[in-house]
């Protein structure tokens, strides 16, 4: 998916996904706290160990995550931005120190040239930005959707 439309919309559909399966899980386990109360069986203690170590291991990943991606893409890519803008500001500069109408035709044209890509290259942050958010997503996503399948299986 390169269309940073798309990516956002992958985006916002996991997180729903997510919102969805993590409502339930909360919903399943409050309901098995509230049961075993003061007096929790082994079974119960397992699975509110599991709930703790779950977010820590989850959090983790999603942290790891969001770093790898955003060292593999929006350094490099940040400072592609930062070089087309100066590039752009050095011509326009040149151009308005231009001498003759010809001058100014020419020097005109590499600005808006240097222009056109530093915009260009600008609006790839925002396709930068929803990956690293899709891969800090991805490990709690697959937790909560896995804790909701397997609690639900538990529960019928």
């Amino acid at each position: 998916m390169a269309n940073p439309l798309m990516l956002w919309a992958d985006l916002a559909l996991k997180t729903h996904e997510t919102l969805l399966s993590s409502g339930s899980v909360i919903h399943m386990r409050t309901q098995r706290m509230a049961k075993a109360g003061l007096a929790p069986n082994p079974a119960d203690l397992a699975e509110f160990q599991l709930m703790g170590d779950e977010k820590l291991a989850a959090a983790g990943e999603a942290g790891a995550a969001m770093v790898r991606q955003w060292h593999s893409s929006q350094v490099s890519l940040s400072s592609r931005v930062l070089q087309q803008w100066l590039l752009s500001a050095g011509a326009f500069l040149s151009m308005t120190g231009s001498i003759t109408p010809a001058q100014a035709a020419v020097r005109g044209d590499a600005f808006v040239k240097a222009t056109t890509r530093a915009v260009s290259t600008t609006g790839q942050l925002s396709g930068t930005a929803v990956r690293i958010a899709r891969e800090g997503l991805k490990p709690i996503h697959a937790a909560a959707t896995s804790n909701a399948r397997r609690l639900a299986e538990l529960r019928a």
